[in-house]
């Protein structure tokens, strides 16, 4: 296939770790660790995406870290904080069918890190820099 005929289907993560908005920040920080993750599409009380939750927005509490606080106030923060209160308020989508180079330029004009993929309002995946990075990689030919 194409690199110009490749769609966001191609290259997406379909396995997507998500978050609510009244979940604890620390939830969120402990599934970006485990995971080795960067973004967490947020969805509303209708289980839709409205919004993102970036490793950048989890950096105020390496803010706490610097002032002074440890490890474990840094902790205790996080579980006071919810994710509605750190979250990135715009929120970027494409769907499984945009045209990769089409996201690309979106992540890149927007300087968005990710762009959750939806299919109707419904979270089917996630296109971040790593996979587009991955793509180049394997010479532009999409997933083996």
């Amino acid at each position: 296939m194409s690199q110009a005929a490749l769609k966001v289907k191609d290259v997406m993560q379909r396995d997507v770790k998500s978050v609510r908005r009244n979940d604890q920040l620390a939830l969120a920080d402990s599934l970006m660790k485990n995971e080795r993750i960067r973004h967490l599409p947020v969805l509303d009380e209708d289980g839709l995406v409205c919004a993102v939750l970036s490793q950048r927005d989890l950096f105020r509490g390496a803010l706490l870290r610097a002032l002074g606080y440890g490890g474990r106030a840094e902790e205790s923060m996080l579980r006071q904080i919810a994710v509605k209160e750190a979250m990135s308020p715009e929120v970027h989508i494409t769907t499984p069918d945009t045209p990769v180079a089409e996201a690309a330029r979106v992540m890149i004009e927007r300087k968005v890190g990710c762009l959750p993929v939806v299919e109707g309002e419904k979270l089917v995946g996630i296109v971040t820099e790593t996979d587009l990075v991955r793509l180049v990689a394997r010479g532009g030919t999409g997933k083996p």
